[in-house]
């Protein structure tokens, strides 16, 4: 099809044995292509690092939300959702993995935050009761923590959402 088309051709289109069929490429739907095996599994088998590397940026993840948290950093499990997100691309991580894994160290950095006061002696449950009345809640404080704890959820999934945005998908095999 690199030559234009010329009078006679278009002159001959629709009348019997025009078209030449078959006898312009290879004939057949082509070799079969070998199928791969199913293995069903939440995660891919090969992941860059160990797992116990894994598990210990998790760990270091909810320190850094505690400790940020505890020193006004509100915004923390934001920043370390946006962390997971840029990296679970790299390390092949899916969304059923890394998604719990984000709601696990965003609750338990700010529950750490907030449990290292009471444990030091200080009246945040009182606080909190009143922090629960000025938002028009009920006068309980584990629904303040408990609000606290779904903020923070919120926080590091829009994080998560954002570094899975912002990262490009890997070629398909």
């Amino acid at each position: 099809m690199t030559r234009p088309v010329s009078r006679s051709e278009v002159g001959r289109m629709g009348r019997r044995g025009s078209y030449r069929l078959g006898g312009l490429g290879p004939q057949g739907p082509g070799p079969a292509r070998a199928s791969r095996p199913l293995r069903p599994s939440f995660v891919r088998p090969e992941h860059p690092g160990t797992t116990a590397g894994w598990i210990l940026g998790a760990v270091a993840g909810t320190v850094l939300i505690a400790g940020g948290s505890s020193i006004g950093l509100w915004f923390t499990p934001f920043v370390i959702g946006l962390a997971t997100g840029l990296v679970m691309r790299w390390g092949g991580w899916r969304l059923l993995v890394s998604g719990p894994a984000v709601v696990i160290m965003a609750a338990a950095g700010w529950g750490l935050a907030l449990w290292v006061p009471v444990l030091r002696g200080l009246p945040l449950g009182a606080t909190a009761r009143t922090i629960a009345v000025t938002a028009g809640l009920p006068a309980i404080s584990v629904l303040a923590f408990g609000v606290a704890l779904a903020v923070s959820v919120a926080l590091g999934l829009a994080g998560l959402w954002l570094g899975r945005a912002l990262t490009p998908r890997p070629a398909r095999d």
